[in-house]
């Protein structure tokens, strides 16, 4: 299968091969699901932590003598019944969310996500963007021009999570030039996953050739 490739001028330059094994996948949402769940699982930190009574601060002192006051006995204001006492079975910051993620199956779901996003008309090749200096007017000039071609004209218009643009090769100056733009996300190819794009309504792949390279040799397709 074949896709277009447009050039920063928003006009056809040429079209990529594209691999059917990989680029047109039938939607699996329970894969989907799987890995998207574990991913977020993985980026969770256990942080959540309470002070048992060892840990609170004062209760050196018992409260009152043991007999004779009328009031009930205590021998430590750290109780977990007294108020700024310590916690009982309280979380103890140690808790571990991670789950194990096949990496084959990651790659599935991430050939998956692009095959849906490709056949929805989501997914637009573009040339390399060449830019010397830090200019957001040649960004946003970008933009613009790519906004034209049908189906994605609401690159420059959707406020939050317009498109994620993958390169094949860093580049800090496009980086930085598209980083004015709060809805536009910027990233090496080798960082894309399924969270990402689902997160946005477009792809925008750059240096088509490498970049599919790259992603096809995530694992192999028999």
């Amino acid at each position: 299968m074949e896709a277009i490739v447009y050039s920063t001028k928003g006009k056809e330059a040429r079209k990529v091969d594209l691999n059917e094994k990989i680029w047109g996948l039938t939607w699996n949402a329970d894969l989907v699901h799987q890995v998207v769940t574990s991913m977020r699982a993985n980026a969770r930190t256990g942080t959540a932590a309470a002070k048992t009574r060892s840990e609170v601060s004062g209760g050196g002192k018992k409260p009152w003598a043991q007999k004779g006051t009328g009031r009930a006995r205590h021998g430590s204001s750290r109780s977990p019944i007294w108020r700024h006492g310590g916690v009982t079975h309280g979380p103890l910051g140690e808790k571990d969310y991670s789950k194990k993620i096949n990496k084959k199956v990651r790659a599935k779901a991430l050939y998956t996500v692009l095959s849906e996003k490709l056949r929805k008309g989501e997914i637009m090749f573009v040339d390399d963007i060449a830019m010397k200096d830090y200019k957001t007017r040649e960004a946003k000039a970008i933009l613009s021009n790519l906004s034209e071609v049908k189906g994605f004209e609401k690159l420059l218009t959707k406020k939050r999570n317009a498109a994620y643009f993958a390169m094949a090769e860093k580049s800090e100056v496009a980086a930085k030039s598209f980083g004015n733009f709060g809805n536009i996300d910027f990233d090496d190819v080798k960082n894309m996953n399924p969270i990402d794009l689902l997160n946005h309504k477009y792809l925008v792949i750059v240096s088509p050739e490498a970049s599919v390279g790259f992603i096809e040799g995530k694992i192999a397709v028999k």
